[in-house]
């Protein structure tokens, strides 16, 4: 198993992942214009976007794509695993990559959890700072997590000068659960 910093190339492939995932897991969580809303968002313009800016990684086992882990400064903006590959540590494994980036350079790291993602998050030390919720077509409403962890400055041996807390919540109404899905 690998973990690699995403190229170009890789994009169709991490969007068909992301999407297969969204319409897998999803509907079990939020209606059709929820699951659409997120679909649009995790198009491949916003995932080649992120690629460019060298902020999306994967997780590869031999050529199969298990997952994906996206992050913008201490956000962690998207985590995606291949639902045939879920509940078995991937996600988590993604998200520790993640966190040792972060914390290069920031004290905590934040997330907007959407409802199938929130318990992982949990599990792994992160605290809802904020409940959202985000209408959507149809009065559907996108509810979601904000989540914060405090990150630990000594398990990442740097001196950097770090930044600290940086929850962005104002930016929800352009982002709005976009950030951290899972």
């Amino acid at each position: 198993m690998e973990y690699r910093k995403a190229k170009a190339e890789n994009a169709g492939e991490i969007y068909g992942l992301v999407q297969a995932t969204i319409k897998a897991v999803y509907p079990r969580y939020y209606p059709r214009e929820v699951v659409d809303f997120f679909c649009r968002h995790h198009n491949l313009e916003h995932i080649l976007a992120d690629i460019g800016r060298g902020d999306v990684g994967i997780l590869k086992e031999g050529d199969q794509l298990i997952g994906t882990g996206s992050r913008d400064g201490n956000h962690i903006t998207r985590v995606y695993v291949n639902p045939e590959f879920q509940g078995k540590g991937y996600g988590s494994h993604i998200i520790e990559i993640l966190e040792h980036e972060i914390g290069r350079d920031y004290d905590t790291v934040n997330l907007d959890a959407s409802l199938p993602a929130s318990c992982l998050y949990e599990r792994r030390g992160y605290r809802t700072v904020k409940h959202e919720t985000r209408e959507v077509e149809n009065q559907a409403v996108l509810v979601y997590e904000i989540m914060q962890k405090q990150l630990d400055p000594a398990a990442f041996g740097t001196d950097v000068q770090r930044g600290g807390t940086d929850v962005r919540a104002t930016h929800m109404p352009h982002n709005a659960g976009t950030r951290g899905e899972g």
